[in-house]
């Protein structure tokens, strides 16, 4: 049986990792065992993190509303049962949009359902 190197294969794999390591410092972006290391902790990190983005964008929704509310001279929790009360159906997301780029429509909206 003949022999089969496994040069190309082994290039490709390591020509590969090295390019998804570009960027990081040092020996991480440039020899291959540093560079799998810093991979396999960045990988876990964005996998970890892109649950923690959802948790950190809500509360950052939630302290844009608190602050719009507080100059409105209301609260979150009182705002959010008026909310309910009315029916409105619109989550904090959107509602923190509207203070942040429409200051003037939030301040109807609150107006509204004091």
């Amino acid at each position: 049986m003949t022999r089969i190197k496994r040069g190309v294969a082994a290039n490709k794999r390591r020509k590969n990792l090295l390019k998804r390591a570009k960027g990081f410092d040092n020996r991480r972006s440039t020899n291959f065992v540093y560079a799998r290391q810093a991979l396999l902790k960045a990988d876990s990190y964005a996998y970890r993190d892109r649950r923690n983005l959802k948790r950190d964008m809500r509360a950052l929704w939630l302290v844009r509303l608190g602050a719009a509310l507080r100059e409105n001279g209301t609260t979150w929790s009182k705002f959010a049962g008026n909310l309910k009360k009315q029916g409105v159906q619109i989550n904090r997301k959107m509602l923190s949009e509207l203070a942040v780029q429409y200051p003037q429509v939030f301040d109807k909206l609150v107006a509204e359902l004091k």
